[in-house]
């Protein structure tokens, strides 16, 4: 995939949610949306010409305490609708996603659907699945 590329299905998905002048991906190669609760993110991976896209399930105040990780990682093994993405963590900023990555440009349409898939599971990851995997953990 080019950034070319990334850059247009950015901008498809952003058309598609009312916001056809955005320029997709910013000079630092990172994007967003956020579409009634759900917010994805978008970052270009020069490197591995890649685009990331991750879909918020929750944004942890501090360093997630022992076991939430593995029980959003066991939710993902034990098959949770994980819409077409993986559990991803990213502790730089504390908060943990359903990430999907590109290496190849699907047409618009089918991104399109593809992320709003993702989005739809991630809300159902920060609702259901997140208090079903705190009331395992803590619950210890």
């Amino acid at each position: 995939m080019t950034r070319d590329e990334a850059v247009r299905l950015a901008q498809a998905l952003l058309a598609e949610t009312g916001q056809p002048q955005s320029v997709g991906l910013n000079p630092q190669g990172f994007g967003g949306v956020a579409i009634e609760n759900a917010q994805l993110y978008f970052e270009w991976h020069d490197k591995e010409q890649a685009l990331e896209c991750s879909a918020l399930i929750h944004k942890f105040r501090d360093t997630p305490k022992p076991g939430i990780l593995e029980g959003f990682q066991q939710e993902e093994k034990s098959g949770t609708d994980t819409g077409g993405g993986t559990v991803d963590y990213e502790p730089e900023n504390k908060s943990l996603f359903l990430s999907r990555t590109f290496t190849q440009a699907p047409p618009n349409t089918i991104f399109v659907a593809e992320m709003k898939r993702l989005m739809r599971a991630s809300l159902v990851w920060h609702g259901e699945v997140l208090d079903r995997v705190a009331s395992r953990v803590f619950k210890r």
